[in-house]
């Protein structure tokens, strides 16, 4: 009964083994026959130098660790060995040949002048309007009678009534104006001038008092009918919108400047959103903002930035910038949170090019207010400023204003550096050289060139760090050899893992696979509890999710190692967001304040919070792993 209960589980998995083990051979001979057959003669393919009989050491270009007398066949791979000395011929340049090329998957791209779009990730919340609000207040002193708006929340119409009011300054004030009207009446024609015009005086100044308490045109013109008035006032709303604010109580009597309610008018609303430091350059006002709220999901709300914060949150890092959205149809509420995203095409210089903007004149209180031409604002009167006064580019500006950008792929980072491999093109042989270049920002896709590259030139943007890696191992200057580079061995291995991270930061899986093959290298040699499992699991995964959730493990591990290794030689942060992975939360290491979250990407691209950090100096920091344990 055994044997026959187990038949049907054993033959499909014996027959998945054998299916397993044909394609592998398949596989290896139709590599081995790439390999080993004779280089191609096509026209299409550059051949390599003849052979120096007098080199004395010869290497692989594939493998430059491998190393022998003569030319002949690399003992590894069976491809056709070149003098050392044109393996690298000099400082960080390395030399190969086209089938090589092929093997390593080495592709090139121009560096050139372009607007490269940066999306700008914040978060924030809805906010009331602050130009919209209006408050009941008490302008004398008195009591309420009654209240007509019985709970926050209530809609109003501009005109509706709101408050009873009893007053004896008030009563003393109508009773004032009857006399003055009274006084006025019995003056004839014939009366001294002087009389009339003080009895008319007297009557508009107390009319005009009358005003300033908050009383109508109309209750002025009843009051001045004796007895046609009651001794109670009523308070009007000043303008439409809901109550969010009832301060006051029935019967209860109320001082000068005590607020009853407080209106708000709901048609328009405020956003207010955290724009870290370094995402400043690159925000200006009137730049159009979208953005996502949880009760809405899948649809995009548009507003405008309005102000951005003068000042810095020291604790956040972060600035506040305001958004005006229109709210006519009343479907966001002040306190929503929402997910914004500002779409910047970058120019030089901290300037932004938006096609919509480029020579109109713009109202700097109301950015919403956007001309052809100079004039005033609509709304407040003040006089337009041009849109290049506000950071962006002239409608005309040259190819001068363009940014020198590269390909993000094309960098590895080294902590305030970068390694990039350009492609030299008076060789004959496929020849690159390593350059260290310093970037600015990412923008989207690319990286912004402060020095170091030329446009036109080529840079290598997949397969560097194969080029990269065999240079190290062959002994020549490397990206980890690089002055300024991490030292000592724990700094190379956070190098790698900060490449890691930004890259899924970025939804980058390529970079990512490229990053986790880096990481292997640099642990080999150290023992981190933990970490070489999740780094199969990482060199396994297929997906970005897959890859994301091995970070995870490998996050945990590498913080509890740095708890008790040496200091690093710069700050690290550690960042925790409590949404991932279904809200169990999941912390990782950043070398800089600004979040850029690795479990999200682009979807919750700024989700999370700095928990603690590491510091130079300091051995054995008590960093928090974040790491979640069922109890």
């Amino acid at each position: 009964m055994e044997s026959s209960d187990s038949t049907p589980t054993t033959r499909p998995r014996l027959l998945r083994i054998i299916a397993t083990i044909a394609i592998g051979i398949c596989i290896g001979l139709t590599v081995g026959y790439f390999i080993f057959s004779p280089p191609s003669t096509s026209s299409d393919t550059v051949a390599a130098p003849p052979p120096d009989a007098t080199a004395e050491v010869w290497t692989c270009s594939m493998h430059p660790k491998v190393r022998q007398p003569g030319p002949g066949l690399c003992p590894i791979c069976a491809m056709e060995l070149i003098p050392a000395g044109t393996a690298a011929t000099g400082s960080r340049a390395f030399a190969t040949t086209p089938e090589a090329v092929a093997l390593l998957n080495i592709a090139t791209a121009p560096v050139e002048r372009k607007f490269v779009e940066s999306n700008i990730r914040m978060v924030g919340t809805v906010t009331y309007d602050e130009t919209r609000l209006a408050y009941i207040t008490a302008w004398v002193p008195g009591r309420i009678e009654r209240m007509y708006a019985d709970f926050t929340g209530t809609l109003v119409r501009q005109g509706d009534h709101m408050v009873d009011f009893y007053s004896p300054e008030l009563i003393a004030a109508k009773d004032e104006l009857r006399r003055a009207k009274q006084a006025l009446d019995r003056l004839s024609d014939s009366s001294p001038a002087v009389l009339r015009e003080t009895a008319k005086g007297t009557r508009e100044a107390v009319r005009s008092k009358l005003k300033r308490w908050g009383l109508t045109e109309a209750q002025i013109d009843r009051a001045e009918k004796s007895g046609a008035d009651s001794d109670q006032i009523t308070i009007y709303a000043p303008i439409g919108g809901t109550v969010i604010e009832r301060a006051g109580q029935e019967g209860m009597y109320v001082d000068t400047g005590e607020r009853i309610y407080t209106i708000a008018d709901l048609s328009a609303l405020w956003i207010t959103l955290e724009a870290y430091e370094s995402d400043l350059p690159w925000l200006h006002l009137g730049q159009g903002v979208e953005f996502t709220t949880e009760a809405y999901g899948g649809e995009t709300f548009t507003g405008t930035i309005a102000f951005i914060e003068p000042t810095l949150d020291t604790r956040t890092r972060t600035v506040d910038v305001r958004v005006n959205v229109d709210n006519d149809r009343g479907r966001l509420k002040p306190g929503m949170f929402v997910r914004a995203t500002v779409r910047s095409q970058v120019a030089t210089g901290g300037r932004v090019m938006d096609p919509g903007l480029a020579g109109k004149w713009i109202s700097p209180m109301h950015p919403e207010i956007v001309k052809d031409g100079p004039g005033s604002c609509d709304i407040c009167g003040m006089a337009l400023v041009s849109a290049e006064e506000l950071g962006y580019v002239a409608a005309d500006a040259g190819p001068e204003v363009m940014p020198l950008v590269i390909p993000a792929t094309a960098a590895l980072l080294t902590g305030e550096r970068a390694v990039v491999y350009v492609e030299v093109s008076d060789q004959e042989l496929p020849h690159y050289e390593g350059r260290v270049v310093t970037l600015g920002p990412r923008a989207g896709e690319y990286y912004i060139v402060e020095s170091g590259l030329r446009e036109g030139e080529r840079v290598v943007i997949e397969g560097n760090f194969q080029i990269d890696s065999a240079l190290e191992i062959a002994g020549q200057p490397s990206m980890m050899s690089i002055t300024g580079a991490p030292d000592a061995e724990h700094d190379e291995l956070i190098a790698a893992y900060f490449q890691l991270s930004s890259a899924l930061a970025y939804d980058d899986f390529s970079g990512a696979s490229e990053a986790v093959t880096r990481f292997v290298k640099v642990q080999s040699d150290q023992d981190i509890p933990g970490l070489g499992e999740e780094l199969a699991s990482a060199t396994a995964a297929e997906t970005i999710e897959e890859l994301r959730q091995a970070f995870e493990g490998i996050s945990v591990a590498l913080i509890d190692y740095l708890k008790d290794a040496e200091s690093p030689s710069s700050t690290i942060f550690v960042a925790h967001c409590p949404m991932a992975f279904d809200n169990k939360g999941a912390s990782w290491l950043q070398d800089s304040r600004m979040i850029e979250n690795p479990y999200f990407g682009a979807e919750m691209f700024t989700c999370g919070s700095i928990e603690n950090e590491l510091s130079p100096g300091v051995r054995g920091n008590a960093a928090h792993s974040g790491h979640n344990h069922d109890d």
